[in-house]
């Protein structure tokens, strides 16, 4: 994340989560450290995985002492291993001590979903299709994690409500219908936004074709179904595939042939990576 990207989207949300962590003061590291002491601590990887979120940690520390030091041995996307020194702090015991957890928290959680989005982006390479995320995200965490899912490897689908017009099986409900529902976003909504409806058979599917949708997700349908809805889109509208999409069986999906393969795992479902803060000491 740039310096922009960090001030105008992110400082706000650490903020957030820095007050939750510290509502008064922090009563241990005060009671141990009554006064300024210059100190260090490293910065330390316990297992193998893909560091995410190097700029979020830093700016913990930033935006509770600006004078903090950060130095960082590794880039966002780099392969880590286990007991590899990531990077240095250095600034005011105090700070370090009272921003550890926080900071701890984000940089684990980024790089857990950029591990596990990795690990099925690979899976992916060699075909055409593209791996989304969705939004099954932590409150108050989409920015992050969607973040990390590109460090990753796989794409942003929409980043909220507004970013695009998904039609869903209750949106399509509440219209009355495939067709009722396309048509009415197609009234409603600027000529420049695609339009993108989920499906679950292939009559719903050639509704949707028949509607003029630009995007149709397959959820929850047979490989053999899928297959022949990519046949039926060919030219006329672009595929996604959703529904339970995991690292253990996205190899089943790979040869639908469809654009795009969505998975809320890559966010609500992928282990943190271990890191931690050791060897502090005064300097």
């Amino acid at each position: 994340m740039n310096n922009i990207t960090m001030k105008l989207n992110a400082d706000d949300l650490i903020l957030a989560a820095l007050k939750e962590d510290i509502t008064s003061e922090d009563i241990s590291t005060n009671s141990v450290m009554p006064r300024y002491q210059l100190g260090e601590v490293e910065l330390i990887c316990k297992e193998e995985g893909i560091i995410a979120g190097l700029d979020v940690f830093k700016r913990v520390f930033e935006l509770l002492d600006e004078q903090t030091e950060v130095s960082f041995f590794c880039q966002d996307g780099d392969r880590v291993a286990k007991g590899q020194k990531l990077g240095v702090i250095r600034g005011d015991i105090r700070v370090l001590l009272s921003g550890e957890r926080t900071a701890l928290n984000y940089l684990q959680r980024m790089s857990g979903i950029a591990t596990y989005t990795r690990a099925i982006a690979d899976l992916l390479k060699g075909s055409k299709t593209k791996l989304l995320d969705t939004r099954k995200t932590t409150p108050g965490m989409r920015i992050f994690e969607k973040y990390a899912v590109k460090v990753g490897g796989g794409c942003n689908h929409r980043y909220n409500l507004s970013d695009g017009i998904l039609l869903k099986d209750n949106h399509i409900g509440a219209a009355g219908g495939v067709k009722e529902a396309v048509q009415m976003a197609k009234e409603y909504a600027p000529f420049v936004r695609k339009i993108e409806i989920e499906v679950e058979s292939l009559d719903m599917l050639k509704d949707a074709l028949d509607a003029g949708a630009d995007i149709i997700m397959l959820d929850n349908m047979s490989v053999e179904d899928m297959k022949e809805a990519v046949k039926l889109c060919a030219g006329k509208a672009e595929t996604e595939c959703s529904g339970n999409v995991t690292k253990e069986n996205v190899s089943k999906l790979i040869g639908i042939g469809v654009d795009y393969i969505s998975s809320g795992a890559l966010t609500h479902s992928s282990p943190i990576l271990d890191l931690s803060l050791k060897n502090l000491h005064a300097v």
